[in-house]
């Protein structure tokens, strides 16, 4: 709705001057307006008026004229559905409800939300622009770049991984020459050192002991590195946490230094967060210096197996940045390419499949409506609201509407600009999307794919899956209890929880969003549990 100026002319017998003075009323539609000031006066080269007589006439017609024009605003508000709402009460979702399960047609049975003019015209928007969007959904295949284009980008990392590991271990691992002085501080210039405050006992240990796990040719000296032999790649807010906690109890199973490192997807390109700038590219060797307290009691261990001529259970490494999946929001600062559809030539899953295509993969995933809202609260800052929840909801779906406008689906979730404008990150519940490109080059039996749901019901079977995965060993019934009984972790803060659910429209509008790309991940693994519609039902 454009801006409306409206001209009258006020007269005035008593007065010439009222007779040649017009009023502007000025109703800008670009903005909220209250109920009560619908009307802006506005009138160049003002003076006072000559009269009593005026200033009463006038005073009666502006009064009169205000209400009618009032009217006439309010009454074309409604027919014509603006979006920006009139100012009735201080939030549109507090006041009344409307008990309407066939508007929303959500799964839910009786179904109700807080409504007034603004949440009805609100939820009717929303689904105009999901509807857009879901009409632009295309789920394509990506083509594979070639190895010279990604040792192009990455010629320290290649230098430094080799290309073939040790036999008999389980973990990729090798021996690497060390040409540094051996009574120097092997990790004085790591950066996850330097910036880790919380982990100085840590690097202390690995500093008294690394020239004990040297090993020594001739004259030169060699130390044992290793890379994981499985990740857990995501999602954030899905029970990662608690996944990588339970497992750190297994007496076969170690981690790096801290749970995340986010080398793969942040750290490599020297970025801690995108919104606080640059910082220093972290070398592969600051990386691997966070799996060496593992490889060293692998060293040990073997050497044990080795003295007593039986063979042990192995160790394996596994490390658990929830970014792994889906976080390439750094290539559009590095790689000078894009495809001719505006999608990343290279992703993280290139680069991790060129040095360890054997690697196994965990992921955890959640109703992702649920997910967004637990992301928002953990991440938010000051002043949320179930009301500020929806806004951003609104806003960034408004966002994403406008980009796959333009360009495909998969640029739009990989759009780097898109991701950081987004005031929630509605991308990261999008798994299918993120799943199909990690398919195009690792095995599907590579991975393993979880539900929060599932392991929230059922820790136990789901504790039990991962070991399979993992190949790892029977455990007595004691360890099992310590690892599958243990409170959960990283759960919700209690400040978080008072805040409440999310409203039910937004909910709605979340489901219908969601929705078509839950469908493709249920059909992707037969598994109609990922449409998040009821409960699990454990196979």
């Amino acid at each position: 709705m454009t801006e409306m100026d409206y001209k009258y002319t006020l007269l005035s017998s008593d007065s010439e001057d009222c007779q040649k003075r017009p009023f502007l009323f000025h109703v800008d539609n670009n903005n909220q307006m209250n109920l009560f000031a619908v009307l802006e006066v506005r009138r160049d080269n003002y003076r006072r008026w000559g009269g009593l007589p005026c200033f009463s006439k006038a005073k009666v017609y502006s009064i009169g004229l205000g209400l009618t024009v009032m009217s006439l605003v309010m009454a074309s508000y409604i027919l014509t559905g603006d979006k920006k709402g009139l100012l009735i009460t201080p939030s549109p979702y507090q006041y009344s409800t409307l008990n309407n399960p066939g508007l929303l047609n959500s799964h839910e049975t009786d179904l109700s939300f807080p409504f007034n003019l603004s949440s009805v015209r609100d939820y009717t928007n929303m689904k105009l622009v999901i509807k857009t969007i879901t009409s632009n959904i295309e789920f394509s295949t990506r083509q594979l770049p070639d190895l010279k284009d990604l040792i192009k980008y990455e010629q320290h990392m290649f230098s430094v991984i080799p290309s073939t590991f040790l036999p008999n271990f389980t973990n990729p691992c090798w021996y690497e020459e060390y040409t540094g002085n051996i009574t120097a501080d092997p990790y004085g210039t790591n950066l996850y050192a330097l910036y880790s405050k919380r982990f100085r006992t840590v690097f202390d240990y690995l500093r008294n002991a690394f020239r004990d796990h040297l090993y020594r040719q001739g004259n030169k000296y060699y130390r044992f590195r290793c890379l994981p032999y499985f990740y857990i790649i995501g999602q954030p807010k899905c029970g990662t946490t608690d996944l990588y906690d339970r497992l750190r109890l297994h007496p076969d199973v170690r981690f790096t230094t801290f749970k995340e490192p986010h080398w793969w997807t942040r750290k490599r390109f020297g970025i801690i967060r995108l919104s606080e700038g640059f910082h220093d590219r972290y070398p592969v060797e600051d990386y691997l210096d966070l799996f060496d307290l593992a490889a060293y009691q692998i060293q040990d261990r073997s050497q044990l197996n080795a003295s007593r001529s039986q063979h042990k259970r192995n160790i394996i490494i596994g490390e658990a940045s929830a970014s792994t999946l889906w976080d390439n929001n750094a290539w559009v600062y590095f790689y000078e390419n894009a495809t001719a559809k505006g999608e990343p030539p290279f992703l993280i899953q290139d680069f991790i499949h060129a040095v360890q295509p054997n690697a196994k993969f965990i992921i955890m995933l959640r109703d992702p409506v649920e997910r967004l809202y637990s992301d928002y609260l953990y991440f938010g800052i000051a002043n949320k609201s179930a009301d500020d929840f929806h806004e951003k909801v609104s806003e960034s779906l408004q966002l994403f509407e406008s980009c796959i406008l333009e360009y495909s689906m998969k640029s739009c979730v990989y759009n780097t600009t898109l991701n950081n404008a987004m005031p929630v990150r509605l991308q990261v519940g999008l798994y299918i999307v993120y799943i199909l490109d990690w398919l195009t080059i690792f095995d599907r039996n590579q991975m393993l794919v979880l539900r929060l749901e599932d392991h929230a019901t059922n820790c136990k079977y789901t504790m039990h899956k991962v070991f399979d995965f993992l190949s790892l060993g029977p455990l007595t019934e004691q360890t099992e209890a310590e690892i599958t009984k243990s409170p959960a972790s990283n759960t919700r803060r209690q400040a978080d929880k008072n805040l409440g659910p999310m409203l039910p429209v937004t909910r709605e509008i979340l489901r219908d969003f969601y929705t078509p790309f839950n469908a493709k991940l249920a059909q992707e693994f037969k598994n109609d549990s990922f449409l998040w519609e009821k409960k699990s039902k454990f196979m």
